[in-house]
């Protein structure tokens, strides 16, 4: 079963409520897709913990309903 990018937007920033989202469907099938969040929630942290956080807030869909996902994070500049 397929996520779509509106899910995947919601779960995200339900995690992070300051995130900034973009979603993009790079085969138009809803199993692959790349996103750009930016949080404040991301400061002083790495980018593997960056992305730990979005993983984590995708609740353990990823793998499952979501196959492959091509992730950046950033803290935004203030």
């Amino acid at each position: 079963m397929a996520m779509d990018a509106a899910m995947i937007e919601r779960l995200i920033k339900e995690s992070l409520p300051d995130a900034r989202v973009s979603i993009e469907d790079l085969r138009g099938d809803g199993d692959h897709y790349a996103a750009h969040v930016v949080s404040g929630a991301f400061r002083g942290k790495t980018r593997v913990q960056q992305h730990q956080m979005v993983y984590q807030a995708l609740r353990g869909r990823m793998g499952n309903e979501l196959h492959a996902l091509a992730l950046q994070t950033s803290a935004p500049e203030d």
